[in-house]
């Protein structure tokens, strides 16, 4: 199975041999079953499979497009740049649901990110057999990441050349590289444009029936081998496939005796397979190599299944029929000489079913045999009872080798309940199998990507990213109840403008949209016309395709009303419309806990506001600089707090993280604020302060716990007296630019121990020294150990002071904000003094607030004593 699975025109990107050679070399490198390539697509933040090797193609449609965002290894390892090593299926499971969910098999994957230059291009996958621990495979990983390495170096080359790099094309499907040495029912020859030259080896000169003498070495010669019919086609494929176009598909051919035989032909320079070549030049044509399969019974013990009773068949790696015996083209309704040579879903058109596909996916990834049922078509003529006739089902077994998988079916006169669905009508044109695989892939992964989507716009986008591409569809839009009318949540791929004038419409308008959700019935039109007649006058957006309009009800309640749009007209099965109906079930429930959400969110937000510090106290010989940025993930505001208090002669310097997000953790923190400012300005000891502060924690028990930093400095001498509360140690940059950790011992987070003791450590603030304190948002990333986060933001402090800092910034006053670019209060007005101060804390900041996915709150407070001089030595 050479070439794009589709056409057969030449892929749009990187040249085919390249990618083919690097799928085949990967599956050796890491000791894989099967492997592939995805590349950046000409879409932004999508990824697309370019090569495939080990695998069906069209059986693994459903994974072709992977986005970026989405949970899954390939797009993780493309957005961090690190490998990931699944070892088995439960480390999956644990890592990755969504993807398991999909794949739930006994199989494990490498991932390794192609990169180079400092671009990324895509991900290089194996699959390959489980095993118990992850440093079984760490070898496997070391080998794989050079052939990535050396993959993205060949494709940064084209790219300097201005040659695509980008995939936008079906997946070039391969034939792996044989487990064992090549039988003699394959032979290889290879054909050189330049000079004519047909070059055959032995195994080859006998499948052709070609004399044992001289081969004159001819095109010609090798045609006159072939049967008439069949003989006319071969000088075309031989030409379109040294210009880069092979077929996509292995050739059925006759020879003049009548023998079977399958071609595949691949452009190459010394290839021993398709795999193994490299790319040709396009400037004249490549050198021409192949294989000739005999699909005969030779390859099993001399036609010994002939005789058997049950239905033998099986299919190679890429799920074509290379034998089967006459009891298996009985049984599946296909004469042996139109099954053999052909993909199984191509020629047993009936077996397009998501129990079959599930079966076939699962004996190719795991090694383990399966059995199951599945419900032939019965005869036209055949009268109808309401029940299965005997003998209506197969019983098939699937038992997986290293090159093939060997099939029986057996006719079964009784069937478990949980049989598969009844078969596709065998006239009706065969299905998309994306489409096909939807009842029994997508509810689960589409429920499990709903759990962790928390507001109306992820659950949007999870319905996008998983529904619609499930069942071919291209168009989305979500309207929300509010008040009797419904509102637009959110909208893909209709003409601009188009949903406009349905905006705000109320539930007595006689449109599908208000209509599925009143009656609580789904409504499907199989085309534009056939909703045109159901809805006379209704704006139509296009003149071709099929629509779904689903009621979202969750338990209950009316929530909304979801609208699937597709290109083209199209029939919706009656298992499709359950299915649909299902997970507009789930959409609706998500949604409405995205309602929920909202609100508390809206809610949380504005007490955070409120409670944050509108201006920070000053001092004339201190200057201070505040941040704060919410999280964007999951409860996007939480607890942490930054605030500066006037102690006695003195200010004192707090920050703070309760744990949790949400309203009850905002309220928690502005507790504890007022707490704190209580016991700073009556300028009790830090000790006491913390202990205080534990004690009324633990009697309001709200159920959460905090930590806490506060340091008091004298602005007068620099003298600072420091506690801590299980909060990260603050760092110290001297006037000098060197930096440290400030070591504090510190106690137990606030809210634990009534009888925790903080113990006090001091400190001297050198005028022009920063002192900067912060919570674990601010260095903490998912993966890494914290050290390296801290150690990071040592580093930019230390920077920060550095020429082009001086150049941006000049003398100025004390200062506070946090941050007004974040939405959080109190931006400081231009001409404010400590702008110098300020543009450090922005520069602290800059990375964290560039990142769309903050998991964490963000608090950052920097202090800094004047020495009466017009500028800083960090400045100067």
């Amino acid at each position: 199975m050479t070439g794009s699975a589709g056409d057969g025109r030449k892929p749009s990107g990187p040249p085919p041999a390249l990618l083919t050679g690097v799928v085949a070399e990967a599956l050796r490198a890491a000791d894989g079953s099967a492997g592939g390539v995805y590349l950046c697509a000409g879409t932004p933040g999508l990824l697309r499979l370019a090569a495939l090797t080990g695998l069906p193609g069209p059986l693994f449609r459903p994974w072709w497009r992977v986005n970026v965002d989405r949970p899954f290894p390939v797009a993780e390892v493309h957005r961090t740049g690190v490998p990931v090593v699944l070892a088995n299926a439960t480390e999956t499971m644990r890592r990755y649901p969504q993807f398991a969910a999909g794949l739930p098999f006994q199989f494990g994957s490498l991932y390794v990110p192609v990169t180079a230059g400092g671009r990324a291009f895509g991900v290089l996958t194996v699959l390959r057999s489980a095993v118990a621990d992850a440093t079984e495979a760490l070898a496997g990983r070391e080998r794989l990441t050079a052939v990535a390495d050396a993959l993205g170096t060949a494709l940064l080359r084209l790219a300097a050349d201005g040659r695509a790099v980008t995939w936008d094309d079906e997946p070039l499907c391969v034939r792996p590289p044989a487990a064992g040495p090549a039988p003699g029912r394959v032979g290889r020859f290879s054909w050189d444009p330049a000079t004519g030259a047909v070059a055959v080896d032995e195994h080859a000169r006998m499948l052709l029936g070609l004399p044992r003498g001289a081969f004159p070495g001819t095109l010609d010669a090798l045609v006159r081998a072939i049967d008439a019919t069949d003989a006319l086609r071969l000088p075309g494929l031989f030409a379109r496939t040294a210009r880069g176009r092979p077929p996509p598909l292995p050739v059925r051919l006759r020879t003049v005796e009548g023998g079977l035989r399958l071609l595949e032909l691949w452009e190459a320079t010394g290839a021993e397979s398709p795999a193994d070549a490299p790319a040709a030049s396009p400037a004249a044509p490549s050198r021409v190599a192949g294989v000739l399969l005999d699909p005969g019974p030779g390859a099993l013990a001399d036609g010994a299944a002939d005789l058997l009773p049950e239905g033998v068949f099986c299919l190679d790696r890429m799920g074509f029929v290379v034998y089967a015996n006459p009891r298996a083209g009985q049984l599946l309704g296909v004469p042996r000489d139109l099954l053999v040579g052909r993909s199984l879903w191509d020629s047993v058109p009936w077996l397009n079913q998501p129990t079959c596909e599930e079966h076939l996916r699962g004996v190719l990834l795991a090694p383990e045999p399966t059995h199951f049922h599945v419900r032939r078509p019965s005869p036209a003529d055949r009268p109808s009872q309401g029940r299965p006739f005997e003998g209506d089902w197969l019983r098939v077994s699937l038992y997986p080798g290293a090159d093939l998988v060997t099939c029986t079916a057996v006719p079964a006169n009784r069937v478990p309940d949980e049989a598969a669905p009844e078969p596709a009508d065998t006239d009706a044109p065969a299905p998309d199998v994306a489409a096909s695989t939807a009842p029994f892939y997508r509810p689960i992964v589409l429920a499990i990507a709903l759990t962790e989507a928390v507001t109306a716009r992820q659950v949007s986008a999870v319905v996008m990213q998983e529904l619609l591409p499930a069942f071919g569809g291209r168009m989305l839009a979500i309207y929300l109840l509010q008040e009797r009318h419904l509102y637009l949540a959110w909208e893909s791929g209709f003409p601009k403008g188009f949903l406009a004038p349905f905006e705000g419409v109320g539930l007595d308008a006689r449109l599908p949209g208000v209509e599925t959700l009143t009656t609580g019935r789904p409504l499907f039109f199989d085309s534009m016309q056939q909703l045109a007649d159901a809805y006379p006058g209704i704006a139509l957006d296009a003149e071709e395709g099929a629509r779904a309009f689903l009621p979202l009800i969750a338990s209950g309640r009316p929530v909304g009303s979801c609208i699937l749009g597709f290109d083209r007209s199209r029939s919706f099965g009656s298992e499709e419309r359950t299915v649909l109906t299902a997970l507009a079930g789930l959409i609706a429930h998500a949604m409405e806990k995205a309602q929920r959400y909202d609100t508390e969110s809206a809610l949380a937000r504005g007490l955070q506001q409120a409670l944050l510090p509108r201006r920070l106290s000053q001092h004339p010989g201190v200057e201070t600089a505040g941040r704060y940025l919410p999280g964007t993930e999951g409860m996007d505001v939480g607890g942490d707090w930054y605030d500066v208090v006037e102690a006695g002669d003195g200010l004192a310097l707090v920050i703070g993280d309760v744990q949790g997000h949400g309203v009850q953790a905002a309220a928690t923190m502005g507790q504890l604020r007022s707490a704190v400012r209580a016991f700073a300005l009556s300028d009790r000891p830090p000790q006491e302060v913390l202990g205080g502060t534990n004690r009324l924690l633990i009697d309001l028990d709200p159920g959460q716990f905090a930590s806490c930093c506060y340091v008091r400095l004298d602005p007068a001498t620099g003298l600072a007296r420091a506690a801590r509360a299980g909060h990260l140690p603050p760092l110290l940059r001297h006037p000098d630019g060197r930096t440290e950790v400030v070591e504090l011992p510190g106690g137990v987070v606030l809210g634990v121990d009534p009888r925790a003791h903080y113990p006090v450590t001091e400190l001297r603030l050198e005028p022009g020294a920063i002192l900067a304190l912060y919570t674990d948002g601010l260095v903490e990333r998912p993966g890494h150990d914290i050290d390296e986060g801290i150690s990071a933001l040592r580093g930019a402090l230390a920077e920060a002071g550095g020429p082009a800092e001086r150049s941006r910034t000049g003398p100025g006053g004390a200062a506070r904000t946090t941050d007004a670019g974040a939405g959080a209060p109190g931006a400081v007005a231009d001409g404010a003094p400590g702008r110098a101060l300020g543009a450090v804390a922005d520069r602290l900041t800059a990375l964290a607030r560039q990142t769309a996915d903050r998991p964490d709150d963000i608090a950052l407070l920097l202090a800094t004593r004047r020495d009466g001089r017009k500028d800083h030595p960090w400045r100067a």
